[in-house]
């Protein structure tokens, strides 16, 4: 079942309105988390909210908002004076322009969200949006209120919908002076490029992202299956890395690695069936825990956190 729609209204180019929900393109709910737990009783820690002076307990109620302006001294907000403020959601995507997509500076985008018409209405004036877009091969940048916050949103063509991706505003992204005016200017011989190049032309590929496993969320898996069967967990030595100081020889020996004959690729794990998620352990009566512990999830499957 897809996901709730995290708004709903129109989608407008001109004159051509259709209704849409917008929903988030993607999730992080099936990674392994964790509580905090009081080691001596193994009960979960409850987090309360109090006086940072008295010490004591303060309602939800008797909570309110503040902006501090100087060390502890706060101007208070109330909900009230917020919700005045608050912008009135036209229910409106609407789209200002059209831009090329290399003139959207990676650095701006937050989170994609795909887009879909709204019913069973609608869906030629979505068609005919979209088909726009894809061939006009430009971005569409509209407006969308989230929160009571206006958003700027970047929509592009994606199979028979869109892909609207959110944006920061200016004042959001720090300038990258702050962080590249201390780099030495170097001067790369063409030697250096030479080999660089040859090593990047051994690894050129296309980007496939099932090909990519998290390695931390299988070793906490696996870590999680061990813990659970009882096994005792032990440090693993841990390799040291070389430290090579002659650039020029790095690059040579780098460039000789790559020329080695390639392992072979891992087979693709299998995909899960759409809502399907992996028990990290079996089911009672079904396999013993011990024996389905050693087995270590296939990458790619969707997994039940413990």
């Amino acid at each position: 079942m897809a996901p709730r729609a995290n708004w709903k209204g129109f989608l407008r180019l001109s004159l051509v309105t259709c209704p849409v929900a917008l929903y988030p393109a993607t999730s992080e709910s099936e990674k392994i988390t964790f509580n905090q737990l009081n080691r001596a009783t193994g009960h979960r820690i409850k987090y309360l909210k109090v006086d940072a002076d008295t010490g004591d307990e303060v309602p939800n109620e008797d909570i309110v908002k503040g902006y501090q302006f100087e060390k502890d001294q706060f101007i208070e907000v109330t909900k009230e004076e917020l919700e005045e403020i608050a912008l009135e959601s036209t229910r409106t995507i609407e789209i200002d322009e059209f831009v090329d997509r290399a003139d959207i500076d990676p650095r701006y985008l937050i989170r994609p969200y795909y887009l879909r018409p709204d019913g069973k209405v609608g869906h030629d004036a979505f068609a005919v949006i979209r088909e726009t877009i894809r061939e006009m091969d430009k971005v569409a940048i509209g407006r969308v209120v989230l929160t009571n916050r206006e958003h700027i949103i970047a929509l592009e063509p994606l199979d028979k919908g869109l892909v609207g991706t959110l944006l920061r505003y200016p004042y959001e992204v720090r300038s990258e002076q702050e962080y590249f005016d201390e780099i030495q200017d170097v001067k790369v011989t063409k030697d250096m490029l030479d080999l660089a190049r040859h090593i990047v032309n051994q690894r050129a590929g296309r980007f496939d992202p099932e090909k990519f496993e998290d390695h931390y969320e299988s070793a906490l898996i696996d870590l999680i299956n061990q813990k659970r069967a009882g096994k005792t967990i032990r440090p693993k030595d841990r390799p040291k890395g070389e430290n090579v100081v002659d650039l020029m020889e790095a690059l040579r020996r780098s460039a000789g690695k790559e020329a080695a004959p390639a392992a072979k690729p891992a087979k693709k794990a299998r995909k899960a069936a759409a809502g399907q998620k992996e028990m990290l352990m079996p089911i009672s009566g079904k396999k013993p825990a011990k024996e389905a512990a050693g087995k270590k999830p296939a990458a790619g499957t969707r997994r039940k956190s413990a």
